[in-house]
């Protein structure tokens, strides 16, 4: 469905099978009217967030909005193929392969090169001091972050993954980092945004590059503490990040104008292959987007999108599913969590069905599906004998 409020350009990318809360579609609205907007649009995993919506992308002109790409700056999905073969791997046995990956890194499990590395970051950043930096590093966090072994359930591209893999997903961003160059710009600037192109704007964006980057390495190390667990090599697939704000190209009735594209919970659709994973009793899917379809800002959704809030869970769903029943799923795959109240928050009932998510995206013309994945073991936090 489509809309235009002004001369903004505001589109929801969304079927009859997927529920889309108004409150989520008010904040598209509320915030296509901050200044210098020129486009909006809510992608099919659209739920509301802390006063802007999560699965949006939105274009600016003469001005940037740190506060649309919120505190996880950087956060993303990684996909990578392991050497286990799926005849030779149970859920079982990858959950006595897995210790709590919580804690810091090991001292001789960074090298001399990633620690220059967060010393520039650090530097760049100017808020915290490398040793911050390292603590964080190789951790998941809190939320709806998770690390997901998985296997191919459907192909539909021969040839990109491999059905007699297993594979390695993991959602992860820049951790706290993110949120101090958030609190930092909010305190300064409260959420007016920054006029482009002025020396406040150009720090923000050069904290944000530091973020994005710190990002990557983190979940680079995570991904590398769980295949030692594993004990297999990794061959990277792919590494996208769903929040963050580009330079961008729009072409408007005005022509084509040069600002800003925020992201704020949306996968690019414009750098190779996609992954967009259910919850973590759901599918996930590869895709591949259709070149040249611009009209969804080049974003696509990143997830399956919350149905309930975190705090409604625990009431919606204590009465009806004990802790031991959430921490296993429809595909008898195993679920990793200490935390009880999180294991609730983030039920696979909490969410929309990532299935209606991509039919919607292929519907449009806006991906063509690569491949389906589902899990065998998601990793939350912790050991299971914990909770």
């Amino acid at each position: 469905m489509g809309n235009s409020l002004s001369d903004t350009y505001i589109k929801v990318f969304a079927n009859r099978s997927v529920w889309i809360e108004d409150a989520a579609i008010q904040q598209l609205h509320t915030t296509a009217n901050l200044p210098g907007i020129r486009a909006a649009v809510g992608l099919p995993d659209l739920h509301p967030g802390r006063g802007y919506p999560v699965g949006a992308a939105f274009f600016s002109v003469g001005r940037l909005y740190p506060a649309l790409v919120g505190g996880d700056i950087g956060c993303g999905m990684s996909l990578l193929a392991t050497e286990l073969r799926v005849h030779k791997t149970s859920a079982s046995k990858l959950e006595k392969a897995i210790d709590s990956i919580d804690g810091p890194l090991a001292a001789d499990a960074v090298s001399e090169e990633v620690h220059a590395e967060l010393r520039h970051l650090a530097h760049q950043v100017g808020l915290i001091v490398p040793d911050q930096l390292l603590v964080s590093l190789g951790t998941i966090g809190g939320g709806n972050h998770f690390a997901e072994v998985q296997v191919v359930d459907q192909i539909h591209e021969p040839g990109v993954l491999d059905a007699k893999r297993v594979y390695l997903m993991v959602h992860s961003g820049s951790r706290g980092l993110g949120g101090a160059i958030l609190r930092a710009h909010v305190e300064q600037f409260n959420h007016a945004g920054i006029a482009a192109d002025t020396a406040e704007a150009k720090r923000y964006l050069a904290q944000h590059d530091a973020a994005l980057r710190f990002a990557v390495l983190n979940r680079q190390h995570i991904a590398q503490r769980l295949a030692h667990a594993l004990r297999t090599e990794l061959h990277p697939v792919l590494d996208l990040t769903h929040n963050h704000v580009l330079p961008h190209f729009w072409s408007s009735e005005e022509g084509l104008e040069s600002g800003y594209l925020h992201r704020k919970g949306a996968a690019p659709a414009d750098n190779g292959l996609v992954v967009i994973p259910g919850s973590r009793g759901d599918y996930s899917h590869v895709l591949r987007p259709v070149p040249g379809r611009h009209e969804a800002l080049d974003s696509l959704a990143h997830g399956a999108g919350r149905k309930w809030a975190r705090t409604d869970c625990m009431g919606r769903l204590k009465p009806h599913f004990s802790l031991t029943e959430l921490l296993q799923t429809r595909f008898d795959s195993v679920v990793v969590c200490a935390d009880k109240a999180l294991v609730y928050e983030e039920a696979p009932q909490a969410y929309k069905s990532v299935d209606a998510v991509v039919e919607t995206l292929v519907e449009a013309g806006l991906v063509q599906p690569v491949a389906r994945l589902k899990p065998l073991l998601t990793y939350k936090k912790g050991a299971v004998s914990c909770c």
